[in-house]
């Protein structure tokens, strides 16, 4: 195994997965620590919390894309840590651990029964397309204001990417980081490293179960971990081609949450912006070596985990100028392919529903503590349902006809009766 990953290494791939862990905690890590203020955590169950969502993501993803041979990439869930900023008040430390180990095993059982996989499969492939779209385009939009801001290293940073994609295509990502980092130092644009978090390892709290803080914290983060994370997550690998194993995925990493949620996890699930870095062919043009991206960010969070407060400081010195045009970059290609997705339907109903859906994760609503995310796939399946062509009442054979049916030739020995339109793919 050690020397099949040898013979797959590559250096796009390692930076893809590098990167896909920095945009974690050069943005969506200051919603965590967030969190951890919102509950009046002290530092070291804040590095606990911290050491947990690391190590999680860490051997969730370097253990599954070792096994699956597909990019996995485990991220904390952003939406989770947003909700319990504004749930989590009124509630003691135990109460939400508690919360966050019920959800936890909530969808470990709907992930590994296959629930969630079979429901996931009901929703038009149009759908799930112009989901990915609506949640990565708004991400590249908006890494549009850095021109305004911060035009020196947003314009370094695009000008070198396309120039990489002229020349060098696998490696348009790494040169656009390595300047953009150059030109931020250059420009003097970091900003001054903070006090270190101190990571000193875990701190076990007994969790405490009461029906409030269950219907409060735990109910939504369920939902909003399922919807807005590990369903963009399985929807992102299919649409680069690949069958992953739901249960086999969902499964195991919600077991691995439950198993660190009384040293302060949250939540971890399928990544989908950060995971659109290392699925896409900036990776590696080759699908089957993408996985070596899955490996290297698994690696950065268990480096991060291990001895992460002067990482972690580091990262968060990166301005979001620097960040946002980076992974603007680098998730243009996933972008696209979703988009190409979402509008291949064969009629004009199922693209109503795509630009729906579309539509509706772009917009950023959140309903009842539920993100958008949720609501697009909900909008699109019902547009969906509504739009469905009746089917026309069942009429009875004309007699000649059958007569002459009767009497035709049978198929030639050998000859399949019909041709399937296409086969199915098979697990890459």
């Amino acid at each position: 195994m050690v020397r099949a990953v040898w013979r797959d290494l590559s250096l796009s791939a390692v930076i893809a997965g590098f990167l896909s862990a920095l945009i974690n905690f050069a943005g969506p890590f200051l919603i965590v620590l967030e969190a951890t203020r919102t509950v009046g955590l002290n530092e070291a169950q804040t590095a606990s919390w911290v050491w947990a969502l690391c190590i999680g993501n860490g051997v969730c993803s370097v253990v599954l894309s070792l096994v699956t041979r597909i990019p996995v990439v485990v991220a904390w869930s952003t939406p989770g840590a947003a909700l319990l900023i504004a749930s989590l008040g009124g509630f003691s430390f135990a109460e939400a651990v508690g919360a966050f180990l019920v959800a936890s095993v909530a969808a470990a059982v709907a992930g590994f029964t296959g629930w969630f996989g079979r429901l996931l499969a009901r929703v038009p492939a149009s759908v799930l397309q112009a989901l990915l779209a609506g949640i990565l385009v708004p991400f590249i939009v908006t890494a549009a204001g850095a021109f305004a801001s911060a035009p020196l290293i947003a314009g370094s940073i695009a000008i070198t990417f396309f120039l990489g994609k002229r020349y060098a295509d696998r490696y348009a990502v790494l040169g656009a980081l390595v300047v953009g980092l150059a030109v931020t130092w250059a420009t003097g644009s970091f900003h001054e490293a903070g006090p270190a978090l101190t990571l000193g390892g875990p701190v076990f709290t007994m969790p405490e179960f009461t029906l409030p803080a269950l219907v409060s914290v735990a109910l939504p983060l369920f939902i909003v971990t399922m919807a807005s994370q590990n369903a963009p997550g399985l929807a992102l690998l299919h649409s680069q081609g690949y069958a992953p194993n739901d249960r086999l995925l969902v499964g195991s990493i919600s077991s691995v949450s439950a198993a660190l949620a009384p040293f302060g996890c949250h939540g971890i699930n399928l990544g989908a912006i950060t995971a659109a870095i290392a699925l896409g062919p900036e990776s590696h043009p080759d699908p089957r070596k993408r996985y070596i991206a899955g490996l290297s960010g698994g690696i950065t969070y268990l480096v991060v985990g291990a001895f992460g407060g002067l990482l972690v400081t580091g990262f968060q010195a990166i301005p979001s100028e620097t960040v946002s045009v980076l992974a603007a970059v680098a998730l243009l290609a996933s972008a696209l392919t979703a988009l190409r997705g979402a509008m291949s339907g064969s009629d004009a109903r199922s693209g109503l529903a795509a630009l729906t859906t579309f539509a509706v994760a772009m917009s950023g609503v959140v309903l009842f503590s539920v993100g958008a995310a949720f609501w697009a796939l909900v909008a699109g399946s019902l547009v969906t349902l509504f739009l469905r062509p009746r089917r026309a009442p069942a009429q009875a054979e004309h007699p000649a006809a059958a007569v002459t049916r009767a009497s035709d030739p049978a198929p030639h020995a050998g000859t399949p009766a019909s041709t399937p339109a296409s086969s199915p793919k098979g697990t890459r």
